[in-house]
């Protein structure tokens, strides 16, 4: 007797069938997004990241710019950037309600990472959340709702996603890499069901097919449970190093400015106008410490801000780094 052997691919060009079709379990647990018909709605992608300029190609014949939170993502695609000043609770909307009302930009699309920023590690308030989606309505752009750390708060009050108070006019991503492993390079997309096959269209010339490995060992762990535990495992671990961090850069470098994170990988640090980054970034480098400048994220200025990750270090080497970075900071 012979056992029945598939071959042909268990998915489509919208990713592993089991994966889409269990979704909905997913997606509870991740993300507590507002579920549509999954089967239509939803697409998951090889590459998280690619999933911008994806959306972009398939707004790009309406577009003539593109919201992005001061920062620079796109900047290298070709994409006309209009960057919103970023405040410590998300963009900051009444700019940009007076930039569109005076017709200065035309978006077709804003680009916001609703939780835990990067890299500034910001969260958007529940009430920029309506106030932007209030725009978005009447000026007739989608936002796109990035939103790869949801699942990572350790602190604070879990606010709705964007996609669950206006689904026809959000796109909403998340992805596997930061509650699975950085390697997996598995995400998805949940929007309105014209714009997820444009996407899924793009998607199939980019890459034929995601990758149905990786997206079998996410369905997998998630089917068994495992990923409940290794979100609880990955919130315990984040919260003592961003509280180690904040501790240790108050006691060791009390110049810095910054906001204490309630989850995600990143803070966001600004020092004392005239401090050049682009010097404390070699002074640091010679006492084994790294960072990014802020000026690898903005279009422009950040000279005196650095984002500093505390996700991929012990809170002991938190506390030695950032005794180190202080000194590199008093030698300018």
């Amino acid at each position: 007797m012979f056992h029945r052997v598939l071959l042909c691919y268990d998915g489509t060009r919208e990713g592993r069938n089991a994966l889409r079709q269990g979704a909905d379990v997913v997606l509870c647990m991740r993300a507590e997004v507002y579920l549509l018909a999954i089967s239509r709605n939803l697409v998951s992608t090889a590459i998280p990241e690619g999933v911008t300029p994806e959306l972009c190609e398939q707004e790009d014949e309406r577009a003539d710019a593109l919201l992005q939170e001061g920062i620079a993502w796109l900047r290298e695609r070709g994409a006309v950037l209009h960057p919103i000043e970023l405040q410590p609770d998300g963009i900051d909307t009444e700019v940009l309600a007076r930039a569109l009302s005076a017709g200065s930009i035309r978006p077709k699309l804003a680009h916001i990472i609703p939780n835990f920023q990067n890299p500034a590690g910001y969260t958007l308030s529940l009430a920029k959340r309506h106030a932007l989606l209030a725009l978005a309505a009447r000026h007739g752009f989608l936002v796109f709702e990035d939103d790869p750390y949801v699942a990572l708060r350790f602190s604070g009050e879990s606010l709705p996603t964007m996609l669950s108070i206006d689904p026809e006019r959000v796109v909403y991503a998340s992805s596997f890499s930061k509650t699975v492993c950085p390697g997996i390079r598995v995400g998805y997309l949940v929007g309105p069901p014209d714009v997820i096959a444009a996407i899924a269209r793009i998607a199939t010339n980019t890459y034929i097919s995601p990758n149905m490995v990786a997206q079998s060992i996410v369905y997998e762990f998630c089917a068994s449970g495992a990923i409940e535990r290794s979100i609880e495992t990955v919130r315990t671990a984040l919260a003592k190093r961003a509280l180690t961090l904040a501790q240790a850069l108050r006691r060791e470098l009390p110049e810095a400015e910054f906001v204490q994170p309630e989850g995600g990988y990143f803070m966001w640090v600004t020092l004392p106008p005239g401090t050049d980054v682009a010097r404390l970034f070699d002074a640091a480098a010679e006492l084994g410490v790294a960072f990014v400048k802020g000026t690898d994220f903005l279009l422009d200025g950040g000279e005196n801000t650095l984002r500093l990750a505390y996700s991929g270090v012990t809170p002991e080497q938190i506390e030695d780094g950032v005794a180190r970075l202080a000194a590199a900071y008093r030698s300018l």
